[in-house]
């Protein structure tokens, strides 16, 4: 179909260039129109354009006004003709630029009025120079000079008009946003580009309003754009109380928003601890969306999300209040275990197991509890060791550094001991202990120990060979009992001497 037109605009113009140009041949000119004038009117045309009679008398005022009649309507069709040719060819290459090379252009009203000032520019040029060479000998000067103070007048009316289309032209050939994206514009709103033309950009806010905003306007203004064919983020701020568990949290957030609709799978959601506020922890939750123009509607359902997920787990949002204790005794840390607990759970380590239940009690009132979160270090190696470590709850890696890194080598579980050494004979660490996932850990100091050293040395010789045998089985588990009992002796006078008992 293009094809088509193409073909019979182009032979359209050939025909009408071909028959104005000799329509144009055949009009007679100044030097045909002599002998004519001569012949029939007894008038001479002079090349100053002065008319005189052939015998070199003045000729009638009638009779040049006649011959200058005459003279003038041929020069005016030629110019007519001229300008139509003019007319044809300038609309041809409009057709060929504006209406084949930008057909698919999205700025149709920008490109009609280029199309428009640009016919005006070139009809304009082409006229003064058909009408110069008509009229060599008028002055176009003062022309030009009114025409440049009736510009200036135009101009000054149309300072705003003029500023939009510049300014259109300029976020054209930017393209700082499209038809379809989001738009913030400071002190102008939000809202879906709905159209960009030479005046302005139509804007249809989230109150379903249109709101027109110049060109001149928008192209000083500071302009957020979150791209339609973008994954733009969106942030969701709430709050815990202090007694939920910052992992757990974060890891029911984290799946719960990941089901929310419009919320793209293919960025994993981000979850963090913004604040530790008066009332609580303050929480953010960052996703990305696969249409922002539904932002608002995608933050209510991942709020509404949020309600239900701590409803089922049972925790609750942190509010202000205030609570007045009024106490004799220090307040208890959080995560602190009963002694019935603790008792039990020492009962079940092997290398408790020389103490009778009044000891093993004893030991548990003096035990603290501590919790880390994960990949928190408990111990690093070399450091001065004058307690030891039970696993409660969780679970923890040993890491040795290999070529520069950690390294983890073994994983205790609840109920296993690290740190032994430490805590009865004063070595520095060998091995640095990180928490697996969030973990709490008993820790038994020094001078838990040392009374109940002193209450029973029968005690401390027990300990020792079980120390020695542990360490034994560690290293290799075909030792002969000969090495046993030298490792039991060496470790019964480490402990003597690191307790300074004789």
């Amino acid at each position: 179909m293009a094809v088509s037109e193409l073909r019979n605009k182009t032979v359209f113009l050939f025909l009408s260039v071909a028959i104005i140009t000799l329509v144009l041949i055949l009009i007679p000119n100044e030097a045909t129109l002599k002998p004519y004038l001569a012949n029939y009117f007894g008038l001479l045309l002079e090349d100053t354009g002065i008319i005189r009679n052939t015998d070199g008398s003045m000729a009638s005022q009638v009779s040049v006004t006649v011959a200058g009649l005459i003279l003038n309507i041929i020069k005016i069709v030629k110019i007519v003709l001229g300008m139509a040719i003019v007319i044809s060819v300038v609309r041809y290459v409009n057709y060929l630029i504006f209406q084949l090379a930008l057909r698919n252009s999205a700025q149709n009203e920008i490109s009609s009025l280029l199309k428009t000032v640009l016919s005006i520019i070139l009809s304009i040029v082409a006229f003064f120079i058909i009408f110069q060479g008509q009229y060599p000998g008028v002055e176009l000067a003062p022309l030009f000079t009114g025409s440049t103070i009736i510009g200036i007048v135009v101009g000054l009316a149309l300072q705003d008009t003029l500023g939009n289309l510049f300014a259109g032209i300029a976020l054209q050939a930017d393209k700082p946003f499209q038809i379809g994206d989001v738009i913030n514009i400071q002190n102008k709103g939000t809202g879906v580009v709905e159209s960009i033309s030479w005046r302005g950009v139509k804007i249809r806010t989230f109150q379903n309003k249109l709101v027109l905003v110049s060109n001149s306007v928008i192209s000083k203004e500071f302009i957020e754009v979150a791209p339609k064919e973008n994954l733009n983020a969106r942030i969701v701020f709430f709050n815990t109380l202090y007694s939920a568990s910052p992992t757990k949290t974060s890891q029911l957030i984290r799946d719960t928003v990941r089901q929310v609709e419009n919320v793209s799978p293919k960025i994993r959601p981000i979850v963090r601890i913004r604040n530790l506020g008066d009332s609580g922890i303050d929480w953010e939750v960052k996703f990305w969306l696969e249409d922002y123009s539904k932002y608002n509607d995608t933050d209510a359902l991942v709020r509404q999300r949020i309600w239900y997920a701590f409803q089922r787990e049972n925790i609750h949002f942190a509010f202000p209040t205030r609570t007045l204790f009024i106490e004799d005794q220090s307040l208890e840390p959080n995560f602190t275990e009963s002694v019935n607990e603790i008792f039990m759970r020492l009962s079940d380590v092997e290398i408790f197991a020389p103490l009778n239940d009044e000891e093993t009690q004893k030991l548990a009132e003096k035990c603290e509890a501590k919790i880390f979160s994960p990949n928190e270090p408990i111990v690093r190696k070399g450091q001065e060791g004058k307690s030891m470590f039970v696993v409660h709850r969780g679970s923890v890696k040993i890491q040795i550094m290999e070529n520069g890194l950690p390294k983890t080598v073994t994983t205790l579980h609840e109920g296993d001991i690290f740190g032994e050494m430490g805590l009865f004979t004063g070595e520095p660490r060998s091995a640095t202990v990180v928490a697996a996932e969030e973990t709490e850990v008993l820790e038994i100091k020094h001078t838990a120990v040392k009374p109940l050293f002193k209450k029973n040395p029968h005690l401390m010789e027990a300990l020792s060979e079980t120390i020695a045998e542990r360490k034994a089985m560690l290293a290799s588990a075909n030792e002969e009992k000969k090495e046993v009992e030298v490792e039991k002796e060496g470790v019964f006078n480490s402990i003597k001497k690191f307790f300074g008992l004789s």
